[in-house]
């Protein structure tokens, strides 16, 4: 006897893990839905041609797509095979793709500008784990901007920018916005390593 998996189960390989055939069309709902937010955060990092960037979690990779228009090299990190794909699908040669997370991205120390990061926090085994490791490869003076929906966060926007502040980020900006459309409302977060 066969049984069909769980709505939870599903809904985790459509989106928080993607895998398969609803990875696939779980990817192409989160370009659609996260693009503006994708677009707002490249925005508000304001890259500059000679900048290395660290997207983690780029999922179908609007985000990686509109940074690497904007920066000298742009690295996607993510653990998903099906989303990499759409990745290197969607962005060619101008960036560089790693399996990994948040958490382990691969990246040497300080080695990396600005790091971005949409709509995956809520995923993240282990913050600390991650923010440690964020704070790790970025430079000096190095900057993180992190958007999350707002509802799915286990904690508020204020204790995750006091777990940024454990991992030893400065200047840290918490704020709320509301993409167009339908789309649920973001927390986001900006913050520095000290250089």
């Amino acid at each position: 006897m066969t049984t069909s998996p769980s709505p939870g189960a599903a809904v985790d390989r459509a989106f928080g893990h993607p895998s398969g055939l609803l990875g696939r069309i779980g990817g192409r709902l989160m370009a659609f839905a996260n693009a503006a937010t994708e677009q707002r955060i490249v925005d508000l990092a304001q890259l500059e041609p000679d900048e290395t960037v660290l997207v983690t979690g780029p999922g179908p990779g609007l985000g990686l797509d509109a940074a690497s228009r904007l920066a000298g090299k742009v690295i996607g990190v993510e653990p998903s095979g099906e989303m990499r794909e759409l990745c290197r699908v969607r962005c060619g040669d101008r960036v560089e793709l790693r399996a990994g997370t948040a958490a382990h991205t691969g990246s040497a120390d300080a080695s990396v500008d600005v790091i971005l990061t949409v709509n995956n926090v809520q995923l993240w085994d282990d913050r600390p784990a991650a923010f440690a490791e964020l704070f790790r490869v970025l430079r000096p003076g190095g900057r993180l901007l992190l958007s999350a929906h707002e509802k799915l966060l286990s904690v508020t926007r204020h204790e995750l920018a006091d777990e940024a502040a454990e991992a030893g980020f400065t200047d840290l900006q918490t704020w709320t916005w509301e993409p167009p459309g339908f789309t649920a409302l973001a927390a986001q977060l900006r913050a520095r390593k000290p250089g």
